[in-house]
């Protein structure tokens, strides 16, 4: 299965993808987790070490290895003219590290952000690199998108089989979920679910489970706020590292086995 997590900045996505891949790891897929989010801070909730992570260049900020495999030629500039269909099927042997669990990271980074809005050399290779993933029984693959609604508006996230939008007790953040749900319809993505993350009493869960269910996506959990991530992230730990049984943990857990059995039915 493709799985992108997505959701407004500070919500927790990171935790979630990264968590998700970890537990799919442990019950012994391999897992290749793309983090599509510019500060591509994946590797911390994969429980990759600080000093391997710093040595990391993402895909889209290799301009040698985007002119490479882009053909990008052009006056003045190399953004001009470009391949439409790289090759990219080395692109995770060659740059991906690995991490525990069978978990490998690839970061690929973010799209660039033209004013105009236009196709541009990072955004069509991470879009081939979505399309030649062809995942075999015990393979799955995870990414952490930027946070926003950039990527899918680029339409990095097509063929996707499920997105999973997380949303905390929040105006703010629940208001991008039909922003979310809309795009990603229209790129095709096969599933929309939701996990509610930070719940601290029955109101916050209710709020999120209401606008969930008005906008018609089914919701996979929800995530109690739990001190343990918070210290996790101090220690500069992957949280199921720190406390595999906190209550956070618990409740992923439950969700990654909620999201198995949407892709048995």
């Amino acid at each position: 299965m493709k799985i992108a997590v997505a959701g407004k900045g500070g919500v927790g996505k990171t935790t979630v993808a990264g968590t998700i891949a970890r537990l799919l790891g442990q019950d012994g897929l391999s897992i290749l987790a793309v983090d599509a989010d510019p500060s591509y801070t994946l590797w911390s909730a994969l429980g990759i070490p600080a000093e391997q992570a710093e040595k990391i260049v993402p895909l889209t900020e290799n301009e040698d290895l985007l002119k490479e495999r882009m053909e990008i030629s052009g006056a003045g500039s190399y953004k001009e003219v470009f391949k439409l269909n790289p090759r990219v099927d080395d692109l995770s042997g060659l740059f991906a590290v690995e991490g525990p669990d069978n978990v490998s990271l690839l970061v690929a980074g973010t799209v660039e952000l033209g004013g105009s809005g236009c196709m541009c050399p990072s955004a069509t290779l991470l879009k081939a690199l979505m399309r030649f993933l062809v995942l075999g029984s015990d393979e799955a693959f995870v990414m952490d998108m930027d946070a926003g609604v950039e990527n899918l508006g680029r339409g990095t996230t097509t063929g996707m089989d499920a997105l999973i939008v997380v949303a905390e007790p929040g105006r703010r953040s629940l208001a991008i979920l039909s922003k979310i749900k809309q795009l990603a319809l229209d790129i095709n993505v096969g599933r929309i679910l939701a996990v509610g993350n930070k719940v601290a009493d029955p109101e916050d869960e209710e709020m999120i489970r209401k606008r969930v269910e008005s906008e018609g996506i089914p919701l996979l959990g929800m995530v109690p706020l739990d001190e343990s991530i918070k210290a996790a992230d101090r220690k500069g730990m992957a949280p199921i590292d720190l406390d595999a049984d906190s209550p956070g943990m618990v409740a992923i857990r439950e969700i990654k086995q909620r999201l198995v059995d949407e892709f048995r039915e």
